[in-house]
């Protein structure tokens, strides 16, 4: 039987084929000479006081840009396929400098970069410390310093809580119960046409709020989308009203679909987890994947650290009974909650003291479209 999955492995498939197709296309180019559109794309890091996490990705290529009110269906179509027909330049030596703390690293055969930097003796600051990526020495002809700003969210001491989301089917309605509208979406919408499920947003500012004060509790985005749609997904949660927080998304051309999904996931949760230990964590993700049977084993690999665990229901058939196999063996100290809705998180969120009840009935409000 088809499903969310199967739609996504497909999608997922194609945009494979289609990459390499285009780097096939551009072998004959000559490496040695001076990159025509070089840029350092640099996506939002985390950590704590004492080591953060940076990524990003170095490239040959315009940036896509943003979406605008009011462009044509083509206009997008365009700028997802300038998304991932990109021009990654593989060994870039970089210097990554965050506070006092400065590191060198260099980038992978697909661009990216990805480095672990330790503090020292001078803390990171809360509740964004913001650096610098820079070429570290020559590069095909270009001299330092080409550099980039990022950006690095540190929580604060008055941090509650942390709050790890899936994306797609989560928050980001994608359709992918049916593979050519999710295709159709993928392809021909923008972050300003893209819809976010029912009260998602006030929900998530709710459980982002803490002691009366906004976007104190930290966010983490962990879905299995390509880093090709970092952009368009940062757009889509500023746009929609979603609180700030690092994207973890992984490499197209990565392992078997499955296989890696589970694992970049398992492993994102992880690191989160390892870089922020003082915090517990509330879970939230769908039943159209493998998100009930990722969290079952966070739950049991990371006890007393996860609060509760949110599953939006979205399967096409909710019999299917892979939910409840998991339910069946799930530690009974932990809150699993499959919910139809927002507004079912909102009121279980509110009995354990996540959000206020009157922000409760506001989400409830929001999600029913009053």
């Amino acid at each position: 039987m088809s499903g969310p999955g199967s739609a996504r492995r497909a999608l997922r498939r194609a945009a494979i084929e289609i990459e390499r197709r285009w780097d096939t296309s551009r072998l004959g180019r000559h490496d040695r000479e001076p990159p025509e559109k070089f840029r350092i794309v640099t996506y939002l890091g985390h950590g704590g006081p004492s080591r953060v996490v940076v990524r990003g990705r170095v490239l040959d290529n315009s940036d896509p840009g943003l979406a605008e009110e009011g462009e044509g269906t083509w206009v997008a179509v365009r700028r997802t396929a300038d998304r991932f027909l990109t021009v990654e330049l593989p060994g870039v030596p970089l210097r990554v400098t965050i506070g006092s703390t400065a590191a060198e690293t260099s980038t992978d055969e697909e661009g990216y970069f990805d480095l672990l930097l330790d503090a020292g003796d001078t803390p990171f600051g809360a509740p964004v410390q913001v650096g610098e990526v820079g070429l570290a020495s020559r590069y095909r002809g270009l001299e330092p310093p080409f550099s980039t700003p990022v950006r690095v969210r540190v929580p604060t001491e008055a941090a509650a809580y942390g709050v790890i989301s899936d994306v797609d089917d989560t928050i980001l309605l994608t359709g992918a119960q049916r593979l050519m509208a999710m295709v159709r979406q993928t392809m021909t919408g923008s972050a300003l046409t893209r819809l976010a499920f029912p009260g998602s947003p006030e929900l998530y500012r709710a459980l982002a709020e803490s002691g009366g004060e906004p976007d104190v509790n930290p966010f983490f985005y962990v879905s299995s989308s390509p880093w090709n749609l970092h952009d368009f997904l940062i757009h889509f949660l500023r746009h929609r009203g979603f609180p700030e927080g690092p994207l973890l998304l992984r490499d197209l051309l990565g392992s078997s679909p499955q296989r890696s999904h589970v694992t970049h996931k398992l492993g994102r949760i992880a690191e989160v987890l390892d870089l922020h230990p003082d915090l517990p964590f509330v879970l939230i993700g769908d039943s159209g994947q493998h998100d009930p049977e990722i969290y079952a084993d966070v739950v049991r690999q990371h006890p007393g650290r996860i609060l509760a665990v949110y599953i939006r229901e979205v399967r096409l058939d909710p019999g299917d009974g892979r939910v409840e196999a998991v339910a069946e063996t799930w530690d009974a100290h932990v809150p699993l909650v499959v919910a139809a809705d927002s507004a079912a998180v909102a009121r279980h969120a509110a009995e354990l003291g996540l959000v206020t009840l009157e922000t409760a009935e506001a989400i409830v409000a929001a999600t029913s479209g009053g």
